[in-house]
């Protein structure tokens, strides 16, 4: 499902850029965006949010269903 697709793609940005906050405190996505108050990086933080939410389902789904859809 390329939904799926689409969140575990943007849960991998949203790990990497802790990871950069984490070793090297530096945001990568509020440098992009102007800081972490703009409106852009504050987009970009709820859709890795919204990713997260719906990795989640993918804990719950048998592999079998996923894999014949």
């Amino acid at each position: 499902m390329i939904l799926d697709r689409i969140a575990l793609l943007l849960v991998i940005i949203g790990a990497l850029n802790w990871g950069s906050i984490g070793l090297f405190r530096f945001d990568l996505v509020a440098w992009i965006g102007g800081g972490q108050e703009a409106l852009i990086p504050r987009i970009i933080y709820t859709l890795v949010a919204l990713a997260g939410l719906w990795c989640v389902s993918l804990l719950f789904r048998s592999r079998e269903a996923h894999y014949t859809t």
